[in-house]
């Protein structure tokens, strides 16, 4: 494939967010990217079940279990029984979940001001 200058600065905008994001996690005390994914398809979502947290990350069911449990041993996510469904449980960002996202994302637009104005 032949790259383009378009394509050239897509890959190198790319690049400067994904480093932005990789220092913004490490600045949180080295939160993993499927923290992060997971944190933030709960904080679009409001709520979800396990199921389609996995099904949002592209991963499986009990990968995405053993991923909310660390989660809520850290006090970001909350596990509380569906008013949906009696079998199901319900997942949400805690008070101090949604903090680190919006502290998270302070910290990447930070970088990411930084690395244009340069």
């Amino acid at each position: 494939m032949i790259r383009t200058t378009a394509d050239e600065a897509l890959l190198a905008l790319a690049r400067m967010v994904m480093d932005a994001s990789v220092r913004s996690a490490d600045d949180l005390g080295g939160l993993s990217p499927v923290q992060l994914r997971a944190l933030t398809a709960l904080g679009a979502a409001g709520s979800a079940n396990l199921g389609s947290l996995a099904d949002e990350m592209g991963g499986t069911v009990s990968t995405a279990s053993r991923l909310v449990d660390r989660l809520i041993t850290a006090g970001w996510v909350d596990r509380a029984p569906s008013r949906r469904n009696g079998r199901e449980i319900s997942l949400s960002l805690t008070d101090a979940g949604r903090s680190l996202l919006r502290t998270y994302d302070d910290h990447r637009l930070l970088q990411l001001r930084n690395r244009l104005e340069r």
